[in-house]
């Protein structure tokens, strides 16, 4: 009989330490083909090794993992996503979902979840840390999974600058991180600004923060 093959799995985090560790947690049962250092490598990195799974961090530099998530699943609606964060604000746990995520496990729990979850999401199932999955009375996961009512219109380019702004960057290091002109940066943030109704850069701030574009 032949022997069954090993899932593969990438690993996205921007603490090499942590990255490792989960390596080396999950090594004895999936096939570790990978590990990226920020959303933007990983998005690269998901086409390049075309992973079964792919455990990833929300705070990321460069591409945060709720918007990592939302291309991942433009890129390959099969992958299945696992994150594995330190927010505990159920608020990111509905936005992981809503971006496609299949678990959600805190790292304080890692060590005791982490390989129970990617068990369950390799047999199709969900996971999410008991004590979050009790504090949002967990909805079913095609209701988390609905897009969100303002964030999701915005365009991808919108949602990068929009996590940079919220950042503290200027523009000409918004210009700089995504390669476009200045006044490419300042036409979006105008755009952002006329879509959403907002006025400020503090304001800007709160919206990426309710809708999980950029983490607490």
């Amino acid at each position: 009989m032949a022997l069954q093959r090993k899932k593969t799995l990438l690993i996205a985090d921007d603490h090499p330490l942590m990255a490792e560790g989960i390596a080396r947690l999950l090594a004895g049962e999936y096939e570790i083909i990978g590990l990226s250092s920020n959303g933007r490598q990983l998005l690269t990195d998901a086409v390049a090794l075309k992973p079964d799974m792919i455990v990833l961090d929300i705070s990321m530099p460069d591409l945060n993992g709720i918007e990592a998530a939302r291309r991942l699943r433009e890129i390959d609606p099969a992958v299945k996503l696992i994150f594995v964060t330190q927010q505990l604000d159920p608020q990111y746990l509905k936005a992981a979902f809503r971006a496609g995520a299949s678990a959600y496990v805190v790292k304080q729990s890692v060590s005791k979840e982490l390989i129970l979850a990617v068990r369950q999401v390799a047999m199709g199932m969900c996971y999410v840390t008991p004590f979050l999955e009790e504090a949002v009375g967990f909805a079913p996961v095609s209701e988390l999974r609905r897009s969100l009512p303002q964030a999701g219109e915005l365009t991808n380019r919108q949602r990068e600058v929009l996590q940079l702004v919220a950042e503290g960057k200027s523009a000409r290091e918004i210009a700089s991180a995504l390669n476009i002109a200045c006044k490419t940066v300042e036409f979006h943030k105008k755009a952002l600004m006329d879509q959403t109704g907002l006025r400020t850069t503090a304001e800007l701030t709160r919206y990426a923060i309710m809708h999980g574009i950029t983490p607490i």
